[in-house]
């Protein structure tokens, strides 16, 4: 039995027994990532409720990345120091506590607040604190296991801009923050606390044994961060992740707001959105299929040229002739990037030091992550019109994609 045991499990690896409920248990917590993209949907009613410009209300980004750019190493320090099961628990906690303040807010300043704490909530439901856990218990199969677990925030974007539509037409927005944000914390919370915690001594089998040459000689010419800021591909990554984020975020804002100056009905506009958002489900599975069959260089610009389509498509809007070219090439290329750019790194730098690598590349995502929905929002508070921003967006990816072509692994260059 014992021979046939890893045959049975080829496909899955090492997702199977007390493992595959971490899985699972981290899949739901990273459900809470997309909580946030309710306030799309919910955009309209809330401007119309208080007379906030776009502007003001899309400026709620800045201080909610700043807090998680600031967060995430404390996240990574409490994740080593107590585990993952209490980190994502008080996450959990934290989500359902912002939401029900976010049902009350009578001021520019309290939303402000409140989706600053959303923002440490999501920090400690997301990358850092499920990749350990997972990581942890998978060792066969990893990249397959973090693929499912990292569409929790698919899965949890496209159900929940649905639902808070629903709610908020029957029952207005406040209602559907309210029961939406504890409702979704009390469902994840049990998954958090039993299903997840620390392998014990010798409960998973150890990392598999590289090919020592192989191995060896990664290591021997990976680059740390100070190295790779002096590479052509550092800077074009950063500058293709700022425009990135910048894009991306802004139209996360912004998208539903456009439709609905277009004259779209706010349940099929909303339903658009929650289509892009579910398309990354099948994104992110796909971009690690082909992963393993074409080089990184390649997947980066075909995820880039997506991109930029969806941009281009943007400007013809809200056309019906357009809106499905630009909601599938939205939601496959927003959603593989996440796949695609750690792979980026890699290939780019080498394995060493990837997570530090990483970590100092994300920080484009409080630059470009905030000042893109402020921008959307200050164009169209003085022209009355999103078209000139949705221009700019458009020349940003065609640079990003163009840039993208250009990266080359830095490691192997300076040896």
């Amino acid at each position: 039995m014992s021979h046939r045991e890893p045959q049975r499990w080829s496909f899955l690896g090492d997702i199977r027994g007390r493992a595959a409920w971490v899985v699972l248990g981290c899949l739901i917590c990273q459900l809470g990532l997309g909580f946030g993209y309710v306030f799309g949907p919910l955009a309209e009613d809330i401007l119309g409720e208080f007379g906030w410009t776009r502007a003001e209300f899309s400026g709620a980004r800045l201080p909610q990345l700043m807090a998680t750019s600031i967060t995430s190493p404390l996240i990574g320090w409490l994740v080593f120091r107590f585990g993952a099961r209490g980190v994502l628990s008080g996450a959990a906690v934290i989500l359902g506590l912002a939401f029900s303040g976010l049902s009350r807010i009578q001021t520019l300043p309290q939303y402000y607040l409140l989706i600053v704490l959303l923002g440490l909530a999501v920090t400690g439901l997301g990358d850092i604190t499920v990749g350990t856990a997972v990581s942890q218990w998978v060792r066969r199969g990893r990249g397959l296991a973090l693929g499912l677990v990292y569409t929790g925030s698919n899965w949890g974007g496209w159900l929940l801009t649905r639902a808070a539509t629903e709610v908020s037409l029957n029952a207005g927005w406040r209602s559907a923050l309210l029961w939406i944000g504890v409702g979704g914390a009390l469902f994840i919370l049990p998954f958090a606390w039993f299903a997840i915690r620390s392998p014990r001594p010798g409960e998973v089998d150890a990392e598999p044994n590289s090919e020592g040459g192989v191995a060896a000689a990664a290591v021997a010419t990976a680059l740390d961060v100070t190295g790779a800021l002096r590479t052509r591909s550092f800077w074009i990554l950063g500058f293709s992740l700022f425009a990135f984020f910048f894009y991306f975020l802004g139209m996360l804002d912004h998208f539903v707001l456009f439709l609905r100056d277009g004259g779209v009905d706010k349940a099929e506009a909303a339903g658009y959105f929650s289509t892009a958002i579910g398309l990354g489900i099948v994104s992110k599975l796909g971009a690690g299929w082909l992963a393993d069959r074409i080089s990184c260089r390649t997947l980066l610009t075909l995820d880039f040229g997506m991109l930029t389509l969806s941009s281009v498509a943007l400007l013809w809007l809200p056309d019906p002739n357009w809106i499905w070219l630009y909601v599938v090439t939205f939601g496959f290329a927003t959603a593989a990037r996440d796949v695609v750019y750690p792979l980026a790194i890699q290939h780019c730098f080498g394995e060493r030091s990837m997570p530090q690598i990483y970590g100092t590349l994300m920080l484009a995502l409080v630059a470009g992550g905030g000042l893109g929905p402020i921008f959307a929002g200050g164009i169209f508070d003085l022209t009355g019109s999103y078209q000139s921003a949705f221009g700019f967006f458009a020349g940003m990816n065609a640079f990003a994609l163009l840039a993208c072509c250009f990266i080359r692994p830095e490691r192997a260059s300076q040896s």
